[in-house]
């Protein structure tokens, strides 16, 4: 069962010390084979993909791309109420991203110079989507969206398919709604390296996003600087701060609710009140008997979960900024009092009636969020995680003559001649025909 800690400064820093340690442990055993994987799909392309789709999905697929037609028919496989959320909670969060579309822009000086950025979305991203009993559509929303509006010309996704060699029905529909322009069942790092390298059959891409076990996360880790990636993601975690005005029941559904992620996930709850703190441990007994995933939620809090006491909102605050949560709920009498002073969190949910999960899948903000304390540097998915970004510069010959020797003094204190040559060069014959005047 969760622990309780009352905060010393010294007894919680050694816990959560220890708690880190959790993501840092890389499997030598798996970088091995999903190198393997990686050159083996370079170099035989289609037919290495179809030898690890029978290996570890049980049959390979009648064909690797899925028709569109099909594509766009799984949509009246699911239930039509299903069908109708999967579409508000598009429109939710193509409202969210839309307002993060950046333009590009131009200036111009009254010396004729124009300087300018000019924005626009990557050519081609890969998609990796998780499939069989891990199937999440909210992950296909969450990341097809913000790419569309970005202005990704060709999204491929890529997912394993069923034990029956048939696609997810409900991962199809939401890539429909999403707009994905291509599918193509293969799962793992065999997906992964495919997206990478190209194969006869799945066109090479310039980025990588989703989720996906050790295995898939290993092989974006490998392969980034060939494509770029979105993050590498460690387990889920939660961090609750709660007052004594929180509700013990809320808390304890919100913290299982990370646990029965991941035997590895971190649920954390750090609150001023210790009658909150025992009634959370009792709340959590009571609640988890009922749920589906119970020996996986009783591990997770049991290795990775605590409670811990401390002595006022000032130091819950500094404990959260230092752990900088992937997710990170404000249970106290005035939420958003604490908005500008929480600096490092992936996603902030304020309130008693703000839920990990509302963020998981329905409110808008996006749900592919920095994990292991990267949130101290690193951002949610967004629509900049699709674009990139060109700066256009242009001088007239006036404008360069009244900067040059600006330009060639750095030039020549970095020791690189050829550098401040070439800014020079551009006035000798000017220079020689000033003198010939003379």
């Amino acid at each position: 069962m969760m622990k309780i800690i009352y905060a010393d400064g010294k007894t919680e820093k050694e816990y959560l010390s220890k708690l880190r340690e959790r993501s840092n442990n890389t499997d030598k055993n798996v970088t091995a084979t999903v190198s393997d994987i990686i050159e083996n799909v370079r170099t035989r392309g289609d037919a290495a993909v179809r030898e690890y789709t029978i290996k570890f999905d049980g049959k390979a697929p009648e064909f690797f791309e899925v028709p569109k037609d099909e594509l766009n028919a799984a949509v009246s496989l699911c239930k039509p109420e299903f069908i109708e959320t999967l579409k508000r909670s598009a429109d939710n969060i193509r409202d969210f991203h839309s307002r993060q579309k950046q333009q590009s822009w131009l200036t111009t000086k009254e010396n004729g110079v124009i300087l300018g950025q000019r924005v626009r979305g990557l050519e081609r991203v890969g998609l990796y989507v998780p499939g069989g009993t891990a199937a999440y559509p909210s992950s296909v929303l969450m990341n097809a969206v913000p790419a569309k509006i970005a202005g990704v010309k060709e999204l491929i996704m890529v997912t394993p398919p069923l034990k029956n060699g048939k696609p997810n029905p409900d991962i199809m529909a939401a890539a429909a709604i999403a707009g994905v322009d291509r599918v193509f069942l293969m799962g793992g790092a065999q997906a992964v390296a495919a997206l990478a390298y190209g194969t006869e059959t799945v066109p090479k891409v310039d980025k990588i996003v989703g989720p996906g076990n050790i295995f898939v996360a290993t092989a974006k880790r490998l392969l980034y600087g060939k494509v770029d990636i979105d993050m590498i993601a460690g387990p889920s975690e939660i961090l609750i701060l709660a007052d004594e005005t929180a509700n013990p029941e809320f808390i304890a559904a919100d913290l299982m609710s990370q646990a029965e992620h991941d035997r590895l996930a971190s649920a954390i709850l750090v609150t001023t009140s210790k009658k909150i703190a025992e009634e959370t441990v009792v709340e959590i007994e009571r609640q988890m008997q009922s749920l589906s995933r119970k020996d996986i939620i009783e591990e997770s809090l049991s290795n990775y979960g605590v409670i811990i006491v401390c002595g006022d909102m000032e130091k819950a605050v500094e404990m959260a900024n230092g752990l900088a949560p992937e997710h990170l709920e404000v249970c106290c009498m005035n939420p958003m009092e604490y908005i500008g002073k929480l600096d490092n969190a992936g996603s902030v949910f304020l309130g008693n009636y703000s839920p990990e999960p509302l963020g998981d899948y329905f409110a808008g903000p996006n749900h592919v969020l920095p994990t292991s304390g990267t949130a101290r540097f690193f951002s949610p998915l967004s629509v900049d995680s699709f674009i990139k970004k060109s700066s256009f510069i242009y001088y007239t010959e006036s404008a360069l003559d009244s900067d040059k020797e600006d330009i060639e003094r750095f030039a020549e204190t970095e020791g690189l001649t050829a550098h401040a040559n070439s800014i020079s060069v551009r006035f000798k014959n000017r220079k020689a025909c000033d003198r010939e005047e003379q």
